[in-house]
């Protein structure tokens, strides 16, 4: 008896889930169609246009620095003190080089942040307005979670969270 009570116990969340009414979304497809994600890829790509100009201005004077070492390098003549001080300049200009691409890598990955945030949590809601509608027990989204199988009784939400949505 004690051991037929157990595998009840032990069987019982597997009977809830049979009974539970599951949905599946697919987020990604939903943030494509959003029209504010087109505004923050413009957006992204005006700042990451801006940077990349600063870059190849910090390339060319590297470059210069380069042929006026080479210059002076060349120069059996031209005093040791003055060829390190040329190295070190480009030692200097590489190191500038390197802290502004991380810099601009790190503004730009908050920068994205900041945009798709919105967007996510605009989505999300939804999600969540969607599944309370319909009065789902458990939400699926296909393109956070590998979904190997989907039975005959779950249900695809993505088109009420797109109706939702407006899209």
């Amino acid at each position: 008896m004690k051991r037929l009570i157990m595998i009840a116990v032990a069987l019982m969340p597997l009977m809830l889930m049979a009974q539970a009414k599951i949905g599946i979304v697919n987020s990604q497809q939903i943030f494509d169609l959003m029209p504010e994600k087109a505004q923050a890829e413009a957006q992204l790509k005006a700042l990451s246009d801006q940077y990349h100009n600063e870059y190849v201005m910090l390339q060319g004077e590297f470059d210069k620095k380069f042929g006026d070492y080479q210059t002076v390098a060349a120069d059996a003549a031209m005093p040791e003190t003055i060829k390190e001080r040329r190295v070190q300049e480009l030692q200097e200009s590489d190191k500038k080089m390197r802290e502004f691409e991380r810099r601009a890598a790190d503004d730009i990955a908050a920068r994205r942040n900041a945009l798709i945030k919105p967007i996510t949590d605009k989505i999300q809601a939804a999600i969540r307005a969607a599944g309370e509608q319909g009065g789902f027990d458990l939400v699926l989204d296909t393109a956070v979670t590998s979904v190997a199988y989907t039975g005959p009784n779950t249900i695809d939400i993505t088109p009420m969270v797109k109706n939702l949505l407006g899209l």
